[in-house]
């Protein structure tokens, strides 16, 4: 056998091929369900139809696939940036002349059929970052490569923004996966959750309780520097729970006022020990949290739209929220994913997908169609192959010998766990519903198109860690 065809039958990897495929099949099969109607059982033979038009999508990506594995990968890094300047070129444009869905100018419509360029835009964003960072020249761990790194993809993130189109937008996070695998300082991501977290919890309780949940933090953080261990979690705890029990029995200012002058005795004895560098930590946290913390609740009621609000408010605080109205769509995804049991009612069988009681079920809420009609043993091979091929990805990243390669696949990854994780998320009522689709499963042509060619261009990459070798 000539060295040629060795390779050829060991370049692709057949275990990511293979969960690329069963995705791609399974959620073909999930999409005719959830359309499904007994009076037209052929109705992917009509290209009017819903699962019509994605069997002409799922054909023209399993086409692309074959074209765009045919090229040679040294191509994808060559023209990374013109590949970008043209994604960005087509958000641009989209704003201009592009048709407005569901309240979001992000699509192209011409002859019945839309084209969403975000997706196209995600793919040509991991080319660009992951050239930049295989530069020679850039390390993101110094300010310019940094700066550079954010800027490629708050640029396309802003546009998106600008279509009102803030779910995609979020995707674009993403990125920062490989800005850790690079070597980005922890503290950034330290940073990202704890705002992350301020707002949540300034939402799910009060700004006050965040206020006197991150003074104590601090209290905590100087007591413990300033004496013995046992001795200063007596006197934590002793000032920890005179101010629970005051805020418990209404007495909150009494409360925080215990812990302030706490705080202002602790930095008095700070001084005098000298410790500046725990005090220029602590302090400012403690002081820039509780304007985060107020401002949330201010941002949360005067900047966002109401049906942002009405997202955010399903997710975090139900009770406020109409079950018959913005909380509706949640309800009937968990009563159908809930009503599948452990085996599911079987295919085509599903009552409350048969009814169309889930709405957008072809799109945000596929899952429920995968929960109700495959059940707990359906929901969790779903989840498996997910999981499986984030893992692959991974796994082709840290055997790549080239670094635009080891880039591009983590890219890939974060795109591919971001989607996957908030999608379940959504159609599970814990995160917000914020229009993102799960991969090969969900209805949406440039989505698939998208999705297949990172995945081809990936395999094909993966070609080389045997050329080189």
């Amino acid at each position: 056998m000539s060295q040629r065809s060795r390779i050829t039958n060991k370049s692709i990897d057949w275990i990511t091929l293979t969960v690329f495929f069963s995705l791609l099949i399974i959620g073909w099969l999930m999409l005719y369900a959830s359309v499904y109607d007994s009076k037209v059982p052929h109705a992917y033979l009509s290209f009017d139809s819903t699962i019509g038009k994605q069997t002409v999508w799922v054909v023209i990506a399993l086409v692309s696939f074959v074209l765009v594995y045919a090229i040679d990968w040294q191509f994808w890094n060559t023209f990374a940036f013109p590949i970008y300047g043209a994604a960005i070129f087509l958000l641009i444009l989209v704003l201009l002349i592009g048709t407005e869905i569901k309240g979001a100018r992000s699509w192209f419509s011409f002859g019945g059929v839309s084209f969403q360029p975000s997706e196209i835009a995600k793919f040509a964003t991991a080319l660009a970052v992951s050239g930049f960072l295989s530069s020679y020249k850039s390390d993101i761990r110094t300010r310019n490569s940094m700066l550079i790194s954010f800027g490629l993809i708050a640029l396309p993130m802003s546009f998106i923004l600008l279509q009102s189109d803030a779910g995609s937008a979020l995707i674009f996070l993403s990125f920062f996966v490989l800005f850790y695998r690079r070597g980005l300082t922890p503290l950034m991501y330290i940073l990202g959750f704890s705002i992350a977290a301020i707002f949540i919890g300034s939402l799910v309780f009060e700004p006050q309780v965040v206020v006197l949940a991150v003074a104590l933090v601090g209290l905590g953080t100087l007591i413990y520097n300033i004496g013995e261990t046992w001795r200063s979690a007596i006197i934590f705890f002793f000032i920890s729970s005179i101010s629970v029990l005051l805020y418990l029995r209404d007495l909150y200012w009494i409360g925080m006022s215990v812990v302030v002058v706490a705080i202002i005795g602790y930095t008095f004895l700070m001084f005098q020990e000298r410790e500046f560098r725990t005090l220029t930590l602590v302090l400012p946290t403690i002081l820039l949290s509780s304007i985060l913390a107020f401002g949330s609740t201010l941002a949360f009621e005067n900047l966002l739209e109401p049906h942002q609000q009405d997202r955010i408010n399903v997710w975090l605080r139900p009770e406020k929220s109409d079950p018959r109205g913005a909380r509706y769509n949640i309800i009937q995804s968990k009563l159908a994913i809930g009503s599948g049991g452990v085996q599911g009612k079987g295919f085509l069988k599903g009552e409350m997908t048969n009814l169309n009681y889930v709405p957008e079920q072809t799109t945000d809420f596929i899952f429920s169609t995968v929960g109700e009609e495959q059940g707990f043993i359906g929901s969790f091979g779903v989840i498996f192959l997910f999981t499986l091929l984030i893992v692959r990805i991974v796994i082709i990243a840290e055997r790549a010998k080239n670094v635009f390669i080891q880039n591009y696949a983590y890219c890939v990854a974060g795109i591919f766990f971001l989607h996957f994780f908030i999608n379940i998320g959504m159609a599970l009522g814990i995160m917000p519903v914020i229009g993102i689709p799960l991969p090969f499963l969900s209805k949406g042509g440039s989505a698939l198109l998208g999705f297949t060619i990172m995945i081809a261009v990936l395999l094909r990459m993966d070609v080389a860690r045997f050329r080189s070798s």
